[in-house]
């Protein structure tokens, strides 16, 4: 048995790296018999300031990246083609609105110590791209720690106090110094980085190709 690491660096309102996660989990099934891999998520912000919070999401993409709002529609439209195949929810993708993820970010690192945050993580994937809801809200986000049947009343706690701040924060500074500056980006055991939302037979490549060098 290989065993592998993957630091995952992402933001809940990065669509890609909702796609880039599912291509992943084809490339992880893809080597199951073979790779024991183990999945850690580490904070991104797109929107760290606020700044724009409650703006919908084209026009607030269109003054940020120089483009018209019909190019990101069509770029969206594609995304949405490419989300659907993968069995994603991006259905309300252009109904969105910009959004601070930083409590968001909070609430993955308290499910990880239930061993769900994977499950946290899809879950907030689904709500903001699938059904547009305001992830900055904590009425959104203890909907999420429902669905997964993990502990409301704590969930609630966590989001009331200042718990797993300066974690999300201390993360998000490590990976801007190391010059990851756009997500997703994941890490192989600590050194190997992949940038981007590969594709999986790509990503089954580079995992056998760190696996031979490790060997």
């Amino acid at each position: 048995m290989k065993k592998m690491s993957i630091d995952i660096i992402s933001d809940i309102a990065c669509p890609w790296c909702a796609i880039g996660y599912a291509r992943l989990e084809r490339a992880m099934g893809q080597l199951a018999p073979e790779y024991e891999f183990e999945v850690q998520w580490r904070a991104f912000e797109l929107n760290p300031d606020s700044s724009g919070d409650g703006e919908p999401i084209l026009p607030a993409l269109a003054r940020k990246y120089g483009r018209s709002e019909d190019e990101l529609r069509a770029t969206q439209n594609q995304m949405m083609t490419v989300a659907k195949d993968l069995g994603l929810n991006f259905e309300k993708i252009q109904e969105r609105l910009v959004c601070n993820t930083f409590d968001a970010h909070r609430l993955v690192k308290w499910a990880g110590e239930q061993g769900q945050h994977t499950g946290m993580k899809k879950a907030l994937f689904e709500g903001y791209f699938g059904r547009a809801e305001n992830v900055t809200d904590h009425d959104v986000l203890l909907k999420c720690v429902e669905v997964l049947g993990l502990d409301v009343t704590e969930a609630r706690k966590v989001l009331d106090s200042e718990q797993y701040a300066r974690v999300v924060r201390e993360e998000e500074a490590r990976y801007q110094k190391a010059g990851v500056s756009a997500v997703p980006a994941y890490i192989i055991n600590g050194q190997y980085l992949i940038s981007g939302a590969q594709e999986p037979d790509t990503l089954v490549q580079a995992f056998q190709e760190i696996a031979a060098e490790s060997d």
